[in-house]
């Protein structure tokens, strides 16, 4: 992430003196105590309140943090030149809690803000927008009216701004009633929904976006309210802690940084198809386990995680050994025969020496891009040229290049690569045509199928990687 270093500048210095006087001479503010902002300098650390999700703070498979308020609170920490510890909390109800506490400096965990929070909080700049959703499963009641929210089995996190949304339509619909658990965050009653143990919650779009792969009976049946703002929650009269985090997050869009954690979080989120999660869950246990001891040779073989190759293949094949394209690729990495006999395959129907050439040639794939390129954007970029073919890729890096972007991001490369279809572009490029449009989507949705199988494979089947 970009270092914005605005907050070590002495005329930043000088207005955090001015700040503290003017507050201190109020007389009804702080009663002497210093701006948030100015503590968290002189202790050297930002205490950050958050919860345990996909969408907020979590480990992942190589047991390093991530998630979007571990990448923004980072990265706003660094900027301020000081260390950022997290404190994770089963509940929004818990944060708030601990916030009024003393117990951190902010609050980090998608959280809406809300009239009843701003009477008490104050928030930071606003980083995202999303929409409310009723989720139930997808054999409950069709939700067509708002009337019809009525007499449903409704059940949302304490203390979550979903509680103030349902309020808001009781005054047209007074039979609406909801059940408050204390404990529980939305993807576990999500969870809840998916068994029949509740019929509907409420929670915010991107949370259903991620979580409706790993229970795909579950269905969107109602938006409840478009355009909630998130934002970081903190004690009031910290206006020097409000200015920073709004120039920092100024300047974290303006560099890219935030929409490169967009795509690394959400931008292979496909629109939900309930066919397709549960085909890929039934084939992991019909298809994929009879050739798992391949694809773990192949992947150690190559130094490629198994679950890449795996969703790869499953991409291009469906794990197949005698899939066939009307191009002529064969096979479980749907090989070309010029490809197939550089790598020594003298049958594409031969799954085991197939993958391990599709292996080889995804490796070589990555090579070809450069070790300069950090990952996972180094995997994506090689992903896409596997499918569209090396030379089309370039010809993409080559025509983003000519328009003063970077070559070398997948973000920018999703948008350049559809232009390989449009006359005015391919026709000055050496390649030529190409179905730009493919490799975007196959980026798209080899990351899906990745994801999907880290989740749904069986623990014990999962080796090391």
């Amino acid at each position: 992430m970009p270092d914005f270093k605005f907050m070590r500048s002495p005329t930043l210095a000088l207005i955090c003196v001015v700040g503290f006087f003017f507050v201190s001479c109020d007389g009804n503010f702080f009663w002497g105590k210093k701006d948030l902002l100015t503590q968290i300098l002189d202790k050297g650390e930002l205490i950050v309140l958050t919860t345990n999700e996909p969408t907020t703070y979590y480990f992942d498979r190589d047991n390093n943090p991530a998630g979007p308020e571990y990448e923004m609170t980072r990265s706003f920490a660094e900027s301020i030149g000081v260390v950022v510890r997290y404190r994770v909390y089963s509940s929004v109800q818990e944060i708030i809690q601990a916030l009024r506490d003393g117990e951190g400096d902010i609050a980090a965990a998608g959280i809406t803000v809300t009239e009843d929070r701003l009477a008490e909080f104050d928030f930071g700049a606003v980083y995202q927008t999303v929409s409310e959703q009723l989720v139930c499963h997808r054999n409950g009641k069709y939700i067509i009216r708002p009337e019809d929210l009525q007499k449903l089995e409704i059940v949302v996190p304490a203390s979550s701004s979903y509680i103030d949304t349902l309020t808001g339509y009781l005054e047209a619909y007074p039979d609406l009633t909801w059940k408050v658990d204390e404990h529980l965050l939305s993807a576990q009653l999500m969870e809840k929904v998916w068994n029949g143990e509740i019929e509907c919650t409420v929670c915010d779009s991107t949370v259903v976006d991620i979580n409706r792969r790993y229970f795909p009976e579950l269905a969107v049946k109602y938006s409840l309210a478009e355009g909630s703002r998130l934002a970081w929650m903190f004690q009031k009269q910290n206006g020097l802690l409000q200015a920073a985090i709004e120039k920092w997050i100024t300047g974290f869009k303006e560099s890219g940084a935030f929409a490169l954690m967009q795509e690394k979080y959400y931008g292979y989120i496909e629109v939900f198809d309930y066919v397709d999660v549960r085909a890929f869950r039934r084939r992991i246990k019909q298809r994929y386990l009879k050739y798992k001891d391949m694809f773990m040779d192949a992947a150690q073989a190559n130094d490629l995680p198994l679950s890449l190759l795996a969703a790869l293949s499953y991409q291009e094949s469906h794990w197949n050994p005698r899939a066939k394209s009307p191009t002529g690729v064969r096979g479980m990495m749907m090989l070309t025969q010029p490809v197939a006999k550089s790598y020594g395959v003298t049958s594409r129907l031969d799954p085991e020496s197939n993958i391990h050439a599709g292996a080889k040639h995804f490796s070589r794939m990555k090579q070809l891009i450069g070790p300069d390129v950090p990952e996972p954007i180094r995997t994506w970029l090689a992903l896409a040229a596997y499918n569209v073919g090396l030379g089309h890729f370039r010809d993409a890096q080559r025509l983003a290049e000519r328009q003063g972007k970077n070559p070398n991001c997948w973000v920018t490369l999703k948008e350049i690569l559809p232009q390989l279809s449009e006359k005015e572009y391919y026709s000055t490029l050496r390649y030529g045509y190409a179905r730009g449009n493919e490799p975007v989507r196959y980026v798209t949705r080899v990351r899906d199928y990745r994801d999907m199988f880290e989740q749904f494979i069986i623990d014990d089947e999962l080796e090391e990687e």
